[in-house]
């Protein structure tokens, strides 16, 4: 691979300190559903330091032993921190997951998901839709980090602005995460109506990070290691979160380590070194799944890698069907490996966009208070979703 390297030097970052974890690299990485799995982390962290988050799972699924639950629940040799999501909208649930995470999984951080804005779950009271329920969110965690201190796990919560514009709750829920102990919050700077869509507030960001004591992670629209720069400068945040701008770019991970140690980095592989990474990310989902499955499994991350490359669309057809590493091989193999790297594409939303939503989908009557304490929600087993 090739890069360009800024000139100048701004110096080391600290940091990132998340109660008793440090993070060398404030960087985090975002559950994604069906992307954030052990060879995805791996392949990250071969590229840069930082925390890597498993992909969202359910606290019902973990504490009824829910097969799939526990299949995701899957780590890499090498992953010396583990750090898992958790969803969920039942205090109890919620705290005898975390104790599971940490007492049997040695999990070194637990993450609590209250930004999710995928229909099937806000519908039900969960993910975005849950901190319109101010008693509730500060029930939920209370408990999870009761139950976490035992193990001296921190326990963080990740939310959004709030519903939409009209129904914000990110300085509230700021608030009581900090009340309940929890060891920083992340904030995506967009509502659970935009969902993906537009431009993420770091406005928003700044104001919490004025609100609150503990740390504050922003999220949203890290595209580039600069953008992460920008974003830490313009809110304060200790650190931020990274989603679907890593999609198809794990390099990306190396970038913001260089960003922060005052070496500002872009990394501009070639179409050859691309292909290098793309066999690297096949053969860690084969390791990890064995062949057929992980060579699904790469068959999305197909599009992201070759986004503004010259590739065929007969060639790109293929290797969104490819059944097996030989077959990755003979396909990469007949990329043009000088090819550059489609500067346009710096700085361009990856990953899911869409338009925002009309409204958001609630359940009956969820918005007549703002307690929840006496709610009875039923969680999922399959959640979906980050946030």
């Amino acid at each position: 691979m090739t890069a360009t390297t800024a000139p100048t030097r701004q110096g080391t970052h600290p940091g990132l300190d998340l109660g008793p974890l440090h993070v060398d690299v404030p960087v985090v990485l975002a559950p994604m559903a069906g992307i954030t799995n052990a060879a995805y982390r791996r392949l990250c962290a071969e590229q840069g330091a930082g925390l890597y988050v498993c992909e969202m799972i359910t606290s019902r699924g973990l504490v009824e032993r829910d097969e799939t639950t526990q299949r995701m629940l899957v780590f890499d040799e090498l992953e010396t921190t583990r750090s898992v999501q958790l969803y969920g909208t039942d205090p109890t649930y919620v705290a005898r997951a975390t104790e599971i995470l940490c007492a049997e999984y040695g999990v070194a951080h637990v993450d609590l998901n209250f930004g999710c804005p995928v229909p099937k779950i806000t519908r039900k009271g969960g993910g975005g839709a849950l901190p319109w329920k101010r008693g509730l969110l500060g029930e939920i965690l209370t408990q999870a980090v009761r139950a976490a201190a035992p193990y001296d796990v921190p326990v963080t919560m990740k939310t959004r602005k709030g519903l939409d514009d009209d129904r914000l709750t990110y300085l509230d829920a700021g608030r009581i995460a900090q009340d309940a102990g929890c060891a920083a919050i992340a904030l995506h700077g967009r509502t659970v109506v935009q969902a993906y869509s537009g431009v993420a507030d770091w406005d928003a960001i700044a104001e919490l990070v004025a609100a609150v004591d503990i740390p504050v992670l922003g999220n949203g629209d890290i595209w580039e290691a600069s953008d992460a720069l920008r974003m830490m400068a313009h809110t304060g945040a200790a650190g931020v979160v990274v989603g679907r701008g890593c999609l198809g770019r794990p390099w990306l991970f190396r970038d913001l380590a260089a960003a922060f140690r005052g070496e500002p980095v872009a990394t501009l592989p070639l179409l050859g070194g691309v292909a290098a990474m793309m066999r690297r990310h096949a053969e860690l989902l084969c390791a990890h799944m064995g062949e057929e499955r992980g060579c699904k499994e790469f068959r999305k991350h197909v599009s992201w890698y070759l986004k503004g490359f010259p590739a065929g669309g007969d060639l790109r057809r293929a290797l969104a069907l490819v059944t097996s590493l030989a077959e990755v091989d003979d396909l990469l193999a007949q990329l043009d490996p000088e090819a550059v790297f489609p500067v346009s594409e710096l700085g361009t939303p990856r990953g899911r966009q869409g338009s925002p939503r009309r409204q958001v989908a609630l359940p009956e009557g969820w918005l007549d208070d703002t307690d929840g304490r006496d709610l009875c929600l039923a969680d999922d087993l399959d959640a979906g979703s980050g946030g």
